[in-house]
């Protein structure tokens, strides 16, 4: 498999944007603390976290799966800063950069989703050459 997870692109954006909705909620009422706060947070982690437990995984097949978790809770990271914003609670700034920076991180991760797939389907066609 590819290099540790803390050196791909990927991860770094994906922790870049943890960080950025850790700081934009940080400005959220106290009454949304165990509502969209917490929602958008555990979602920005949960791309880190699913990018990272994919790249432990032993097989092609599991880190896909991992991966297309990550990109699950990305599009949820999404969606919530849309609501975040038609809510008012996020500045028109900060929420286009929040968005810029999901896009750019769902670029990257379709990327390392398409190596991965390759990786899957090259290890299952020289299982079936040995057979």
């Amino acid at each position: 498999m590819a290099k540790s997870f803390e050196h791909l692109e990927v991860f770094q954006s994906a922790l870049d944007l943890s960080v950025d909705v850790y700081g934009v909620t940080k400005a959220f009422p106290p009454e949304e603390r165990y509502g969209l706060v917490s929602q958008l947070r555990r979602a920005s982690v949960s791309v880190v976290s699913h990018i990272a437990e994919g790249q432990g995984r032993l097989s092609w097949g599991e880190w896909r799966q991992l991966l297309s978790n990550a990109r699950g809770s990305l599009y949820e990271v999404e969606a919530q800063v849309i609501l975040a914003r038609r809510l008012g609670l996020v500045p028109l700034e900060a929420h286009d950069a929040l968005r810029k920076r999901t896009r750019f991180t769902g670029r990257l991760l379709a990327g390392l989703i398409r190596y991965v797939r390759k990786g899957e389907v090259s290890a299952k066609t020289k299982q079936q050459a040995k057979r």
